[in-house]
Formats: C-alpha cells, structure tokens, sequence
C-alpha cells in the first residue's frame, strides 16, 4: 500500500488550546485521526508524526526520501509552524531528499504579521495551502494523490 507521511512542526501539539482564534478548537489527535480516514477512503496509509525539535523533522524527510525513490511513499504534508519562517535547514531537506511536500497551514499565514509572510519552505515544496483550517491537510493528502496518478 502507498503511503503519506503528515509532519507536524513546533507547537503544533497545542491544537486546539493555543490561540482558538486563530487555530480553532480541533487537537492535533483530530487532526491525524481525520489524516488517517482520509487515507483509508483513498487507499493510501497515512502517518503521522509531530516534533518540536528542526532535527527531528529533517530526519522525518530524509526517512521519507527512501519510499519515495522505491514508490512506496506518495510525498509529506508538512505544517512546519514557525519552522517555515526561519529553517533553511529544512528547505534544504526537502530539496536534497527530492521528496515532494506539500506545504500547510491552517491560518492564512499572509494575513497575520509580516514574519510570517516569508518562507523557506515553499521554493522547495510541490505546493502550498494556506489559510483554509484543517482541511488543508486533507487538501494536501489529496494533491499527494493526484500527483501520483492514483
């Protein structure tokens, strides 16, 4: 079975408690279990994996790059929080790995302050989401699969 890794970045594990307003109320466990249905409808296994540490998410890439050359892994829906504004290093995982990423975020990033309008992450991504809540994850999920001719 194919699959789609969904990487979550930092403070991402306070869905649902940080900021409502702009977040909403739905948690990270919402978040994946709607990942993993979504897959499942589409015959593809989802997993997910959330970290508050850079390291640990380009080591999440550079594992992904494997199933990707053996065809195994569609791509990453990556929510890098505050990682996509200030992380060459993970731009430079999602180039030097060659994985496709699609880019997400639940916030509309460009309507909030002006250091969230840049980032790094979007030159290497496949594509981008932004601002349309959670369901840019299932957006995501999909564009995975579209890509791939599934």
């Amino acid at each position: 079975m194919k699959s789609i890794l969904v990487l979550n970045g930092p403070n991402l594990n306070l869905l649902g408690i940080r900021e409502p307003e702009q977040y909403g109320s739905t948690t990270l466990a919402d978040v994946e279990a709607l990942c993993i249905e979504e897959g499942k409808r589409l015959g593809i296994e989802v997993s997910c994996l959330q970290s508050n540490h850079e390291g640990e998410l380009v080591e999440a890439i550079h594992g992904a790059r494997e199933g990707v050359l053996n065809g195994s892994c569609l791509g990453v829906v990556f929510n890098a929080g505050a990682y996509t504004h200030t992380s060459i290093a993970l731009h430079d995982a999602i180039k030097g790995a060659e994985v496709p990423v699609i880019e997400v975020h639940i916030s509309n990033v460009h309507a909030r302050e002006s250091f969230r309008h840049h980032s790094y992450l979007s030159p290497a991504a496949a594509g981008i989401i932004v601002g349309l809540g959670v369901d840019g994850y299932l957006l995501g999920i999909n564009a995975l699969v579209r890509r791939a001719g599934k």
